[in-house]
């Protein structure tokens, strides 16, 4: 484990806040916005690096009976994530990765669908203890981190029942 500038564990210096020591969130959600897996890091930690750890991180998911589905079938994502070996290690776990290329001019048309996973950062920095992180403890800011996606996930279940 890392120490960050600190001494707090999965924080680290910056490259883009003058800086200074922070954490990054990492988060894949479903296609309405439902968070399912969220990972804690340092800020100095590359965003390709935790891609396949968060496809790691998806549950199984239920439904009919047989296999349940472990992986989704598609991946889309920023241009933080572009890295041919990471595309061909996505690749390699039967999911197909649709990730903006670095170089190359805006107006891919990603943004009409990774929107939910902006609004899903959104509304976990809604909660004040996720926007700025307080806790010297990696696994309490994890756990208040993981509280946060399971109250979304709470929320979009109970606004679509009414």
């Amino acid at each position: 484990m890392d120490a960050g500038a600190q001494g707090r564990p999965k924080s680290g210096r910056s490259p883009v806040d003058r800086g200074r020591s922070g954490s990054k969130h990492h988060l894949i959600t479903d296609a309405g916005g439902v968070p399912l897996a969220v990972l804690l890091t340092g800020g100095n930690r590359n965003d390709v690096t935790q891609l396949v750890p968060l496809l790691d991180a998806v549950p199984a998911i239920g439904g009919k009976r047989g296999q349940p589905w472990r992986r989704p079938l598609q991946v889309y994502a920023d241009r933080g994530y572009d890295h041919d070996s990471h595309r061909r290690l996505v690749r390699a776990k039967g999911v197909t990765p649709v990730i903006a290329r670095r170089g190359t001019e805006h107006g891919s048309g990603l943004g009409t669908v990774r929107w939910v996973v902006e609004q899903a950062f959104a509304l976990l920095h809604w909660f004040r203890r996720l926007r700025i992180r307080w806790e010297i403890r990696d696994d309490i800011h994890e756990a208040f981190l993981k509280l946060g996606c399971a109250l979304i996930c709470w929320r979009r279940l109970h606004t679509t029942k009414s």
